[in-house]
Protein backbone atom coordinates (compact mmCIF):
# COMPACT_ATOMS: atom_id res chain seq x y z
CA UNK A 1 0.00 0.00 0.00
CA UNK A 2 1.44 3.02 -0.89
CA UNK A 3 0.40 6.80 -0.94
CA UNK A 4 -1.53 6.95 2.71
CA UNK A 5 -2.38 9.81 4.59
CA UNK A 6 -0.53 10.89 7.44
CA UNK A 7 -1.46 13.66 10.08
CA UNK A 8 0.61 16.27 8.03
CA UNK A 9 -1.44 15.28 4.56
CA UNK A 10 -4.87 15.03 6.44
CA UNK A 11 -4.75 18.64 8.41
CA UNK A 12 -3.47 19.77 4.31
CA UNK A 13 -6.37 18.17 3.07
CA UNK A 14 -8.72 19.49 5.47
CA UNK A 15 -8.07 22.94 5.05
CA UNK A 16 -8.13 22.99 1.37
CA UNK A 17 -11.42 21.86 1.71
CA UNK A 18 -12.16 23.99 3.96
CA UNK A 19 -13.67 20.98 6.36
CA UNK A 20 -13.82 20.31 10.04
CA UNK A 21 -14.36 17.58 11.89
CA UNK A 22 -18.44 17.73 13.28
CA UNK A 23 -19.72 16.14 16.39
CA UNK A 24 -23.21 16.17 14.08
CA UNK A 25 -22.10 13.62 11.88
CA UNK A 26 -19.61 11.76 14.40
CA UNK A 27 -16.33 12.68 12.50
CA UNK A 28 -12.88 11.51 13.97
CA UNK A 29 -11.01 11.21 11.24
CA UNK A 30 -7.98 8.47 10.84
CA UNK A 31 -4.25 10.19 10.34
CA UNK A 32 -2.31 6.94 11.04
CA UNK A 33 -1.27 5.07 8.24
CA UNK A 34 -0.18 1.78 9.80
CA UNK A 35 -3.71 1.72 11.84
CA UNK A 36 -5.51 1.61 8.68
CA UNK A 37 -3.36 -1.40 7.22
CA UNK A 38 -3.99 -3.25 10.27
CA UNK A 39 -7.83 -2.69 9.87
CA UNK A 40 -7.18 -3.99 5.85
CA UNK A 41 -4.84 -6.70 7.08
CA UNK A 42 -7.54 -7.94 9.76
CA UNK A 43 -10.36 -7.91 7.42
CA UNK A 44 -8.70 -10.22 5.09
CA UNK A 45 -10.11 -9.76 1.91
CA UNK A 46 -9.51 -12.11 -0.78
CA UNK A 47 -9.02 -9.76 -4.54
CA UNK A 48 -12.39 -10.67 -5.71
CA UNK A 49 -14.02 -8.91 -2.44
CA UNK A 50 -16.38 -5.67 -2.45
CA UNK A 51 -15.64 -3.56 -0.04
CA UNK A 52 -18.21 -1.73 1.26
CA UNK A 53 -17.40 1.96 3.45
CA UNK A 54 -18.94 3.64 5.54
CA UNK A 55 -18.00 7.25 6.61
CA UNK A 56 -14.67 7.76 4.20
CA UNK A 57 -14.37 11.16 5.19
CA UNK A 58 -10.63 12.45 3.97
CA UNK A 59 -9.86 8.89 2.43
CA UNK A 60 -7.26 7.42 4.72
CA UNK A 61 -9.15 3.91 4.72
CA UNK A 62 -10.33 3.95 1.45
CA UNK A 63 -7.06 4.35 -0.03
CA UNK A 64 -5.85 1.49 1.89
CA UNK A 65 -8.29 -0.25 0.41
CA UNK A 66 -8.83 0.09 -3.12
CA UNK A 67 -5.10 -2.00 -3.70
CA UNK A 68 -6.69 -5.27 -2.17
CA UNK A 69 -10.48 -4.97 -3.31
CA UNK A 70 -11.96 -5.77 -6.22
CA UNK A 71 -13.74 -2.73 -5.76
CA UNK A 72 -15.13 -0.13 -3.36
CA UNK A 73 -18.18 1.57 -2.63
CA UNK A 74 -18.22 4.39 -0.18
CA UNK A 75 -20.97 5.98 1.24
CA UNK A 76 -20.12 9.32 2.29
CA UNK A 77 -22.86 12.18 3.87
CA UNK A 78 -20.61 14.96 3.93
CA UNK A 79 -21.46 16.59 0.38
CA UNK A 80 -18.22 18.29 0.58
CA UNK A 81 -16.53 15.40 1.88
CA UNK A 82 -17.74 13.09 -1.06
CA UNK A 83 -17.33 15.01 -3.95
CA UNK A 84 -13.60 15.42 -2.96
CA UNK A 85 -13.28 11.42 -2.14
CA UNK A 86 -12.91 10.48 -5.82
CA UNK A 87 -9.96 13.00 -6.70
CA UNK A 88 -7.89 12.07 -3.43
CA UNK A 89 -8.00 8.52 -4.88
CA UNK A 90 -6.59 9.64 -8.40
CA UNK A 91 -4.15 11.61 -6.68
CA UNK A 92 -2.81 8.96 -4.44
CA UNK A 93 -4.21 5.79 -5.94
CA UNK A 94 -3.80 6.31 -9.60
CA UNK A 95 -5.05 3.34 -11.53
CA UNK A 96 -6.53 1.72 -8.76
CA UNK A 97 -8.68 4.65 -8.32
CA UNK A 98 -10.45 3.06 -11.42
CA UNK A 99 -12.17 0.25 -8.41
CA UNK A 100 -13.77 3.67 -6.29
CA UNK A 101 -17.59 4.28 -6.54
CA UNK A 102 -18.45 7.10 -4.20
CA UNK A 103 -22.23 7.33 -2.94
CA UNK A 104 -23.42 10.99 -2.02
CA UNK A 105 -25.98 8.76 0.76
CA UNK A 106 -27.15 8.54 3.97
CA UNK A 107 -25.75 4.83 5.13
CA UNK A 108 -29.05 4.43 7.29
CA UNK A 109 -31.06 4.66 3.86
CA UNK A 110 -29.16 3.26 1.25
CA UNK A 111 -30.80 0.00 -0.54
CA UNK A 112 -28.97 -2.85 -2.34
CA UNK A 113 -30.02 -1.18 -5.59
CA UNK A 114 -28.07 1.98 -4.79
CA UNK A 115 -24.99 -0.64 -4.23
CA UNK A 116 -25.57 -3.15 -7.25
CA UNK A 117 -22.65 -3.57 -9.68
CA UNK A 118 -21.05 -5.34 -7.81
CA UNK A 119 -22.37 -6.29 -5.27
CA UNK A 120 -20.55 -5.60 -1.66
CA UNK A 121 -19.32 -8.49 0.25
CA UNK A 122 -17.14 -7.17 2.77
CA UNK A 123 -17.88 -3.96 5.30
CA UNK A 124 -14.71 -2.57 6.22
CA UNK A 125 -15.41 0.77 7.70
CA UNK A 126 -14.42 3.18 10.78
CA UNK A 127 -17.84 4.04 11.39
CA UNK A 128 -19.17 6.96 13.29
CA UNK A 129 -19.99 6.69 16.43
CA UNK A 130 -23.14 7.99 17.04
CA UNK A 131 -24.89 5.57 14.22
CA UNK A 132 -22.42 2.82 14.14
CA UNK A 133 -24.98 -0.34 15.34
CA UNK A 134 -28.09 0.41 13.52
CA UNK A 135 -25.64 1.28 10.56
CA UNK A 136 -24.58 -2.52 10.73
CA UNK A 137 -28.04 -3.70 11.20
CA UNK A 138 -29.31 -1.79 8.08
CA UNK A 139 -26.65 -2.98 6.17
CA UNK A 140 -26.69 -6.74 7.26
CA UNK A 141 -30.70 -6.68 6.82
CA UNK A 142 -30.66 -5.00 3.27
CA UNK A 143 -27.18 -6.56 1.74
CA UNK A 144 -27.76 -10.22 1.79
CA UNK A 145 -24.26 -10.53 -0.29
CA UNK A 146 -22.38 -9.18 2.92
CA UNK A 147 -20.27 -11.98 3.69
CA UNK A 148 -18.08 -10.48 6.36
CA UNK A 149 -17.32 -7.18 8.10
CA UNK A 150 -14.68 -5.30 10.19
CA UNK A 151 -15.95 -2.27 11.72
CA UNK A 152 -14.00 0.36 14.01
CA UNK A 153 -16.34 1.49 16.88
CA UNK A 154 -16.29 2.99 20.60
CA UNK A 155 -14.68 0.45 22.58
CA UNK A 156 -18.06 0.18 24.65
CA UNK A 157 -19.95 -0.56 21.60
CA UNK A 158 -17.49 -3.04 20.19
CA UNK A 159 -18.05 -4.41 23.95
CA UNK A 160 -21.54 -4.59 23.71
CA UNK A 161 -21.33 -5.99 19.67
CA UNK A 162 -19.42 -9.07 20.73
CA UNK A 163 -20.89 -9.65 24.36
CA UNK A 164 -22.46 -13.41 24.65
CA UNK A 165 -25.36 -14.35 27.32
CA UNK A 166 -24.25 -13.85 30.80
CA UNK A 167 -22.38 -10.71 30.11
CA UNK A 168 -23.13 -7.53 32.25
CA UNK A 169 -22.87 -5.65 28.81
CA UNK A 170 -25.39 -7.86 26.62
CA UNK A 171 -28.49 -6.56 25.30
CA UNK A 172 -30.29 -5.45 22.22
CA UNK A 173 -27.16 -4.79 19.87
CA UNK A 174 -25.61 -8.58 21.06
CA UNK A 175 -28.66 -10.30 20.12
CA UNK A 176 -29.51 -8.86 16.91
CA UNK A 177 -26.00 -8.93 15.40
CA UNK A 178 -25.90 -12.65 16.65
CA UNK A 179 -29.05 -13.02 13.88
CA UNK A 180 -27.33 -12.10 11.28
CA UNK A 181 -23.12 -13.25 11.97
CA UNK A 182 -21.04 -14.46 14.59
CA UNK A 183 -18.87 -11.79 16.09
CA UNK A 184 -15.84 -11.12 17.56
CA UNK A 185 -13.56 -8.43 19.38
CA UNK A 186 -10.66 -8.01 16.59
CA UNK A 187 -8.52 -5.70 18.98
CA UNK A 188 -8.35 -2.28 20.18
CA UNK A 189 -7.31 0.95 18.73
CA UNK A 190 -5.87 4.28 20.67
CA UNK A 191 -7.59 7.70 20.73
CA UNK A 192 -4.45 9.14 19.38
CA UNK A 193 -4.23 7.75 15.87
CA UNK A 194 -7.33 9.92 14.84
CA UNK A 195 -8.36 13.80 14.70
CA UNK A 196 -9.55 15.19 16.64
CA UNK A 197 -8.85 13.02 19.66
CA UNK A 198 -12.15 11.30 21.18
CA UNK A 199 -11.68 11.05 24.69
CA UNK A 200 -12.30 7.01 24.68
CA UNK A 201 -11.19 3.96 22.93
CA UNK A 202 -11.99 1.99 20.00
CA UNK A 203 -12.47 -1.61 19.20
CA UNK A 204 -12.27 -3.50 15.98
CA UNK A 205 -15.62 -5.76 15.48
CA UNK A 206 -15.06 -8.50 13.12
CA UNK A 207 -17.78 -10.84 11.76
CA UNK A 208 -18.89 -13.57 9.62
CA UNK A 209 -22.37 -14.04 8.31
CA UNK A 210 -24.49 -17.03 8.92
CA UNK A 211 -27.64 -18.42 8.71
CA UNK A 212 -30.01 -17.18 10.73
CA UNK A 213 -30.87 -19.43 13.87
CA UNK A 214 -34.81 -20.28 12.15
CA UNK A 215 -36.33 -19.74 9.33
CA UNK A 216 -40.06 -20.19 10.12
CA UNK A 217 -39.89 -17.00 11.80
CA UNK A 218 -39.57 -13.17 10.81
CA UNK A 219 -36.70 -11.37 11.95
CA UNK A 220 -39.24 -8.60 12.62
CA UNK A 221 -40.99 -10.69 15.21
CA UNK A 222 -37.68 -11.81 16.96
CA UNK A 223 -36.86 -8.88 17.37
CA UNK A 224 -39.64 -7.51 19.10
CA UNK A 225 -39.10 -10.30 21.66
CA UNK A 226 -35.46 -9.01 21.95
CA UNK A 227 -36.69 -5.16 22.34
CA UNK A 228 -39.27 -5.98 25.12
CA UNK A 229 -37.30 -7.66 27.14
CA UNK A 230 -34.30 -5.55 27.11
CA UNK A 231 -36.21 -2.37 27.37
CA UNK A 232 -37.21 -3.32 31.39
CA UNK A 233 -33.96 -5.74 31.62
CA UNK A 234 -34.09 -5.99 35.17
CA UNK A 235 -37.66 -8.22 34.99
CA UNK A 236 -37.83 -11.81 34.96
CA UNK A 237 -39.22 -12.67 31.00
CA UNK A 238 -41.89 -13.31 32.20
CA UNK A 239 -42.92 -9.51 33.29
CA UNK A 240 -40.90 -8.32 30.86
CA UNK A 241 -42.82 -9.92 28.04
CA UNK A 242 -45.86 -9.28 29.36
CA UNK A 243 -47.04 -5.90 26.59
CA UNK A 244 -45.50 -8.13 23.77
CA UNK A 245 -47.69 -11.02 24.84
CA UNK A 246 -50.65 -9.60 25.84
CA UNK A 247 -50.60 -10.19 29.64
CA UNK A 248 -47.99 -12.04 32.10
CA UNK A 249 -49.82 -15.39 31.84
CA UNK A 250 -49.78 -15.57 27.77
CA UNK A 251 -46.03 -14.21 27.82
CA UNK A 252 -45.45 -17.43 30.41
CA UNK A 253 -46.97 -19.55 27.97
CA UNK A 254 -45.16 -18.73 25.19
CA UNK A 255 -41.80 -18.91 26.94
CA UNK A 256 -42.98 -22.63 28.20
CA UNK A 257 -43.20 -23.52 24.83
CA UNK A 258 -40.37 -22.25 23.81
CA UNK A 259 -38.88 -24.49 26.58
CA UNK A 260 -37.35 -20.81 28.44
CA UNK A 261 -38.22 -20.34 32.54
CA UNK A 262 -40.70 -17.56 32.58
CA UNK A 263 -38.49 -16.47 36.08
CA UNK A 264 -34.61 -16.09 33.84
CA UNK A 265 -34.02 -12.47 32.62
CA UNK A 266 -33.21 -11.57 28.81
CA UNK A 267 -29.47 -11.33 29.54
CA UNK A 268 -29.44 -15.39 29.95
CA UNK A 269 -30.91 -16.20 26.50
CA UNK A 270 -29.40 -16.97 23.11
CA UNK A 271 -30.29 -15.74 19.92
CA UNK A 272 -31.77 -19.00 18.85
CA UNK A 273 -34.23 -18.82 22.36
CA UNK A 274 -35.37 -15.56 21.40
CA UNK A 275 -36.37 -16.99 18.27
CA UNK A 276 -37.82 -19.94 19.91
CA UNK A 277 -40.07 -17.58 21.90
CA UNK A 278 -41.32 -15.37 18.80
CA UNK A 279 -42.20 -18.74 16.96
CA UNK A 280 -44.46 -19.98 19.97
CA UNK A 281 -46.73 -16.89 20.13
CA UNK A 282 -47.42 -16.24 16.34
CA UNK A 283 -50.62 -14.39 16.97
CA UNK A 284 -48.52 -11.87 19.61
CA UNK A 285 -45.55 -9.03 19.41
CA UNK A 286 -45.13 -6.16 17.04
CA UNK A 287 -42.58 -5.07 14.20
CA UNK A 288 -39.20 -4.13 15.51
CA UNK A 289 -36.92 -2.56 13.17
Amino acid sequence: MTGLLGPAEIRDLAARLGVAPTKKLGQNFVHDPNTVRRIVTTAGLAPHDVALEVGPGLGSLTLALLPVAAHVHAIEIDPTLAAALPGTAVRHAGADATRLTVHRADALRVTAEQLAGPAPTALVANLPYNVAVPVVLHLLAELPTLRCGLVMVQKEVADRLVAGPGSKVYGVPSVKLAWYAHARAAGRVPPNVFWPVPNVDSGLVAFTRRDQPRADVPRERVFAVVDAAFAQRRKTLRAALAGWAGGADRATEALTAAGVDPGVRGESLTVAQFAAIAASAPAAGGAAQ
